[in-house]
């Protein structure tokens, strides 16, 4: 049984090559929103759309200059991590893995830049808190783009739940994931790689369960502090015979998630991972000969990695 599914699995991760997801991921213009959601979307097939938020006002404002100036006082919730990995697997002190959330510091914009400017080798910070937190933290930022996509609002018939707004540089690095939702990705300033894994390799992709912490900094020194939850323990008698309960025990909160860092892949631990398809994508800001400037916008689509 086992190896007819293993058999399955390879024709399926083929087949789905070799019919519609190809060997990279395609790269167009202007598309129409109905040629957009058939071609691509229906399909959960990525495409970079070249120049797709080129019009935007902030992509001749946005750097650190128009921040510092316009901001610098603003106070914004920023992730503060010493390795990069604002939601990722990080060992603790004694080895063990655990899924590390980051420090969460609340600074001025200005602040937030110098050390971007004037980076410290276990001091990473990044601006990437979710839940919409362009219309949330930064209406003043609003005017300087569109709160949706036009075409891509028109091919799923509704505009976005969420528009987010991060910030950082080279070293913040986004762990291997999947979302339930369409995401489009417009890349403002400087570039953003990105690796991915069609959900047709999911057989490829190794998931555990780890221990949940938190990233913690005292004076210099970073560590990971671990996420607990208070558990009751099952009533018993006591020596007279009475009934008593414990006050309970500290048990760690549980969270499946993925094993495998594409970046510097354990093959020797997790063989099969070599099978899943990595297509490489980088969205950058840039100018074409006639100094036009080019912007990119990717869709994700939902349940990549």
């Amino acid at each position: 049984m086992a190896e007819r599914i293993a058999k399955a699995y390879k024709v399926l991760k083929e087949e789905s090559v070799a019919l519609y997801l190809g060997g990279s991921v395609p790269e167009i213009g202007f598309i129409e929103p109905l040629r957009f959601y058939r071609e691509y979307a229906a399909k959960n097939i990525p495409v970079v759309l070249r120049r797709g938020c080129a019009n935007w006002p902030a992509t001749l404002k946005w750097n650190i200059k128009y921040f510092r100036e316009k901001f610098s006082h603003k106070k914004v919730s920023v992730a503060v991590t010493p390795n990069g990995l604002a939601d990722g697997i990080t060992k603790d002190q004694h080895g063990v893995e655990h899924f590390v959330t980051p420090c969460e510091v609340e600074m001025t914009m200005g602040d937030f830049l110098t050390m971007l400017e004037n980076k410290s080798e276990n001091l990473i910070p990044y601006i990437q808190r979710q839940n919409s937190n362009l219309t949330e933290d930064f209406p003043e930022l609003i005017r300087d783009v569109e709160t949706d996509i036009p075409f891509a609002s028109e091919a799923f018939n509704k505009k976005p739940d969420a528009v987010n707004f991060w910030m950082g540089d080279e070293r913040a690095v986004t762990s291997m994931h999947k979302d339930p939702y369409e995401n489009i990705y417009c890349v403002i300033d400087g570039y953003k790689d990105f690796i991915l894994i069609p959900p047709t390799d999911l057989p490829y992709v190794p998931y555990k369960r780890y221990p949940q912490a938190e990233f913690k900094k005292t004076g210099d020194t970073w560590h990971v502090q671990p996420i607990t939850t208070v558990r009751d323990c099952d009533s018993m008698e006591n020596s007279d015979g009475e009934a008593t309960r414990d006050r309970g025990i500290e048990a760690p909160q549980m969270l499946p998630w993925i094993c495998i860092d594409p970046l510097k892949p354990d093959l020797a631990k997790y063989p099969e991972f070599s099978k899943a398809h990595q297509y490489r994508v980088r969205l950058n800001k840039d100018h074409d000969d006639e100094l036009n400037t080019i912007v990119d916008t990717e869709l994700l689509p939902s349940y990549n990695w």
